[in-house]
């Protein structure tokens, strides 16, 4: 659906779509009911609201309709229909409420996948192609792990709860990847309908200051905490006025928060000498606190950024890695190094419209025009997001 309503449906969802499941969960005991209830009120609002208009408090609206559907459906299970007519909106305030819910989708007798789609799904809100987007992967692929992973949940009987402390760590990184999925969605999104969705940003921080507050002792959490923030402290200069990318190079470095970089590069610094134990989130952060803490692109520590990068390799291999080495490689020693890097990763990262748009940077650099705008028409083939589209468009026009 698009038009206003679609707009105020979709804002609701990402908003209250988590909330909601935690809350049917909690009462319910029964994880793919609670979910279920969910989308019936979601398809519900669909085919009501453009004919009667968008109810004053949406969020509620979405509550009773669940809770109603809950009813109907449940009504010969005594057990079920007395927690649901227990349930009022808005509920009391629990503030590890949806953490306690992405500690249920990550849990380990699921798959690595299976846990970060389907605590994006339910818990954050995201549709099933956004995830397949996230995952570079295709969007049937992420249906069937959700579909696999509720069932494995109601088989197993997998508890709603936050792990004891001594079962934290061990399911740590499962959450520290959908808040960081959660986050990159929201910082570019993958979707045709905006370029970026800052609620889910919000979310995100939310989520991993949660974490970290709740998980104190593991470095991890603050440094993922520090990348989101160091991030967001440069978000008034992404895009311009017609919300159009602006490059890190382009970017107008007096419109960052200064203050919030110093905060986060803080913790960060904070968070290595108090613990000594660097990890994939922490170097993350100090690459993008490099970049924030450079006067201008001319001035940044490209060989500390090498470093850094070396090192974030060494710990979490990964092709998206090696292609952002390949992109601080090429204003440290040249587009030819640059190109050398990103030989093999063409397989691995073909549906990746960034790597795409880079391999057009390198090869315009070297001065094989034809071959730089076949890259970025493939680029603009693989990417929905307005943002992108108008910037490769605009490379495509002028080159």
């Amino acid at each position: 659906m698009t038009g206003p309503v679609g707009e105020t449906l979709a804002r609701v969802v990402r908003e209250h779509a988590g909330r909601l499941a935690a809350s049917l969960v909690s009462l319910l005991g029964d994880f793919s009911t609670a979910e279920d209830l969910v989308q019936d009120a979601v398809e519900t609002a669909l085919r009501r609201w453009p004919v009667e208009g968008v109810p004053d408090r949406p969020d509620a609206w979405l509550f009773t309709v669940a809770r109603r559907r809950g009813l109907d459906v449940l009504r010969r299970e005594s057990n079920y229909r007395a927690k649901l007519a227990l349930l009022t909106w808005p509920e009391p305030a629990a503030g590890d409420d949806r953490l306690r819910l992405v500690f249920t989708c990550c849990h380990p007798a699921l798959s690595r996948a299976a846990q970060i789609a389907l605590t994006l799904r339910v818990v954050c809100g995201l549709s099933t192609a956004q995830i397949a987007s996230a995952f570079v992967v295709p969007e049937v692929t992420v249906a069937q792990r959700i579909t696999r992973a509720k069932r494995k949940i109601g088989e197993a009987g997998i508890p709603y709860r936050i792990p004891a402390a001594d079962d934290l760590p061990a399911r740590l990184d499962e959450v520290l990847a959908v808040i960081y999925l959660l986050f990159n969605e929201g910082y570019l999104s993958s979707t045709a309908e905006r370029a970026q969705a800052r609620d889910l940003v919000e979310d995100a921080e939310w989520l991993a200051a949660l974490l970290a507050e709740l998980m104190p002792r593991e470095p991890e959490a603050a440094g993922l905490l520090a990348l989101i923030r160091l991030h967001r402290a440069r978000g008034a200069a992404r895009f311009d006025a017609g919300d159009r990318l602006v490059l890190l190079a382009d970017q107008d470095r007096g419109l960052w928060d200064r203050q919030a970089i110093e905060e986060a590069t803080a913790l960060l610094v904070r968070t290595a000498k108090t613990h000594h134990r660097p990890g994939p989130y922490q170097l993350q952060a100090a690459i993008v606190a490099c970049h924030a803490e450079a006067g201008s692109f001319e001035h940044t520590d490209w060989a500390q950024i090498l470093v850094l990068y070396d090192m974030l390799l060494h710990l979490a291999p990964s092709p998206v890695t090696r292609l952002h080495r390949a992109i601080a490689l090429r204003y440290a020693k040249g587009a030819e190094a640059a190109l050398a890097e990103l030989k093999d990763l063409d397989q691995a990262l073909d549906r990746y419209p960034l790597f795409h748009a880079t391999l057009a940077e390198l090869l315009r650099d070297l001065g094989r025009p034809q071959e730089a705008r076949q890259a970025d028409e493939r680029a603009l083939a693989q990417t929905a997001n307005p943002a992108q589209q108008a910037l490769l468009h605009e490379r495509l026009r002028w080159n």
